[in-house]
């Protein structure tokens, strides 16, 4: 059976789903992990090139990505895929906005 791995943050709103036993009762239960530091990168696209062509770049050169104009960015957390989403313009500066929770696989 087929699922989607992906959840639009709507969802997230309703009861946690599992054994309610396992899961912290209040946000003091996280303090432990709260002064703990992540990486988090957004993806805008991919490109794969020969290093040749790589060493012909230069100022103003344009690198086709994999993706196209509206398209959903992948957003990492530590280089695991947690969500995707938008990119943003927030005072002068780039931001991404989450538009989907992307469900982990645990096997």
């Amino acid at each position: 059976m087929s699922e989607n791995p992906n959840m639009p943050l709507h969802e997230l709103d309703g009861e946690p789903q599992g054994q309610p036993e396992a899961r912290p009762q209040s946000a003091k239960d996280l303090e432990a992990v709260y002064d703990i530091p992540v990486q988090i990168s957004a993806v805008l696209g991919r490109a794969n090139m020969q290093v040749s062509q790589l060493l012909k770049l230069g100022r103003g050169a344009v690198v086709e990505l994999d993706r196209k104009v509206g398209e959903a960015i992948d957003i990492y957390v530590n280089n695991r895929l947690v969500a995707r989403g938008e990119v943003v313009v927030v005072d002068e500066r780039l931001g991404v906005t989450m538009t989907e929770i992307v469900k982990a696989d645990r096997a």
